[in-house]
């Protein structure tokens, strides 16, 4: 496996990349939304896989595609319970070649229990969820080849099948694994994707809230980079990207202290936001903010992720502006 083109622009320095979190009235500044983000420099705008609470992130993307010009796409992550891998490939080639080759294809194993039974979607142990994740990770690289692809797993079957017209980059779009798991989802990343997508916060009986930190983060890469090292594959062909369940930021403390309270009398359209403890979010003034990603820089984070919701335009160009120039990549 190479190095994907994507991850080796890595060597220019750090990215970022927004998830926009619609919730029930986002959909209508959808496009204005993904402008934004594109005109502030960003390099992906993405849309988060829960079709039962917000706008299906397929439908987004490929209606972004057509107003953007520069910025990647994708969803962080799609759940591949949802949709069968062979269509997962169908839709990602055809929006690639949207897109004019901006695509990231994100995939995970799911964790919303609720939406899997709405969709009629058996939640099954982890274990069995990552084994169908790794059959798509063979499945959908493999119709995207030159040649008819045929697969018999114990969860999925297709085949023999070629995914025509192919997706518009080379040698494919770049794959993204989400999860910060140590014992499978690290060690699928090594094997099969070209980017990992981790983050220091976990499940409490409390909910969601922050565990660690730079120390924690640093340890997730040095698992994936044994992973890497135990197959012989070269550590710097996965990009390094962390994930932020939610960021609010404002110019002063006291603004800060007062766009939390507002946004806490008022529901999240991100199902994790909704479970999740304050410690689990980042917020602050830009340079409180900045501090935290340059700890994260300096563990080996080439890549930072945050989830924001669509309507806060001022925490998108506070980052772009102010966060941003202050994170440098570590020597």
């Amino acid at each position: 496996m190479a190095r994907h083109p994507w991850v080796a622009e890595a060597d220019n320095g750090l990215r970022w990349g927004i998830q926009l979190v619609l919730g029930d009235e986002g959909l209508g500044r959808l496009l204005e939304a993904g402008k934004a983000v594109e005109a502030l420099g960003f390099d992906g705008c993405y849309i988060f896989d829960h079709p039962s609470i917000q706008a299906d992130p397929w439908i987004c993307i490929a209606a972004l595609a057509v107003v953007t010009e520069r910025v990647r796409l994708g969803s962080v992550v799609n759940c591949v319970a949802y949709r069968h891998p062979a269509l997962l490939a169908r839709m990602a080639a055809d929006v690639d070649t949207i897109s004019r080759g901006r695509l990231m294809l994100g995939l995970g194993i799911g964790w919303l229990k609720t939406e899997f039974e709405a969709f009629g979607a058996s939640f099954d142990t982890a274990t069995e969820r990552f084994a169908a994740l790794e059959e798509a990770l063979e499945i959908i690289p493999g119709v995207w080849g030159a040649e008819k692809f045929a697969y018999v797993g114990m969860r999925y079957q297709i085949g023999p099948l070629q995914i025509t017209p192919p997706p518009l980059q080379q040698p494919r779009p770049p794959l993204m694994i989400g999860g910060s798991g140590e014992k499978k989802t690290l060690r699928l990343v090594a094997q099969y994707a070209d980017a990992c997508n981790v983050n220091d916060v976990g499940q409490t009986e409390r909910g969601l809230e922050r565990l660690g930190g730079p120390e924690l983060i640093g340890h997730k890469f040095e698992v994936l980079r044994g992973y890497c090292e135990a197959i012989g594959r070269p550590y710097d062909e996965v990009l390094r990207t962390h994930f932020t369940l939610r960021l609010v930021l404002a110019p002063d403390e006291r603004a800060v202290a007062d766009k939390l309270a507002a946004i806490g009398q008022a529901s999240s359209g991100s199902p994790a936001t909704r479970r999740a403890q304050p410690s689990a979010f980042m917020t602050g003034t830009p340079e409180q903010v900045a501090a935290y990603y340059q700890s994260l820089a300096e563990v080996g984070a080439q890549y930072f992720i945050m989830q924001i919701d669509s309507g806060d335009v001022e925490t998108m160009e506070l980052l772009a502006r102010e966060v941003v120039p202050r994170v440098i990549m570590r020597s």
